[in-house]
């Protein structure tokens, strides 16, 4: 264990349906092929967040063949905010083709470290503990999901064994890696208007997404603007 930071924890992931949107999908909602770190970031988050830890994700272990559903439903167009006001459903329902993924099945290799925000009886082996607890006990703060809210995600310890599907090396292109801003320590982005969004060079490697850290992505979106 790295001072200040946790050993990797695995965590499986599984449900019926999963949508990580693609942003340059602008009519569709279409999935990514494989969830996104910032997908699996709001999981672990969902179980356990504090302002003295952020989570990392070092890898995502592909179980289940990748296997695809679409299907139509109704969605609400306006975003719900005190400036925004009373938003009617009936008036503002919009339908959206959705081309999503089934019968996920994930192992999430996660890490967190501590940070600035952390008080002085904070420490690792606190947050271990409680993050062991609530995932034993299947305790969250919020329902976890896979991309959509009503697409909900089991979420449990991951057996010591684990299977990845039977795949060849092989590119998933661009893929979302996370929302940035100058005093990240992960939760929810600030409302200064200062954050950006991150992409990575994704790729499948005998079944598995090793994701990068943040530093390295941000640096790699700097040399490239």
């Amino acid at each position: 264990m790295v001072q200040g930071q946790s050993d990797p924890f695995r965590v499986r992931v599984r449900g019926e349906l999963a949508c990580f949107t693609r942003p340059e999908m602008k009519v569709e909602r279409v999935s990514y092929e494989v969830m996104t770190p910032s997908a699996g970031r709001g999981i672990l988050e969902a179980i356990l967040w504090k302002p003295a830890i952020a989570w990392r994700i070092h890898a995502i272990e592909v179980l289940a063949p990748i296997r695809w559903t679409s299907f139509r439903r109704n969605e609400v167009q306006s975003r719900a905010s005190e400036r925004a006001g009373e938003i009617v459903a009936d008036e503002d329902r919009t339908q959206r083709n959705t081309v999503a993924l089934r019968d996920v099945d994930y192992v999430v290799q996660a890490s967190f470290a501590m940070t600035p925000r952390a008080g002085a009886g904070d420490n690792v082996a606190k947050y271990v503990d409680m993050f062991l607890r609530r995932l034993q006990k299947g305790q969250h703060h919020h329902a976890p999901c896979l991309g959509c809210r009503e697409f909900a995600a089991v979420v449990e310890p991951a057996p010591e064994r684990t299977v990845t599907i039977d795949q060849a090396d092989r590119p998933l292109g661009w893929m979302f890696f996370d929302f940035d801003w100058p005093s990240f320590h992960g939760g929810e982005a600030p409302a200064d208007g200062r954050v950006r969004p991150l992409f990575f060079n994704a790729r499948l490697k005998q079944g598995v997404l090793l994701v990068p850290d943040r530093d390295t992505v941000r640096a790699e979106a700097a040399g490239s603007s």
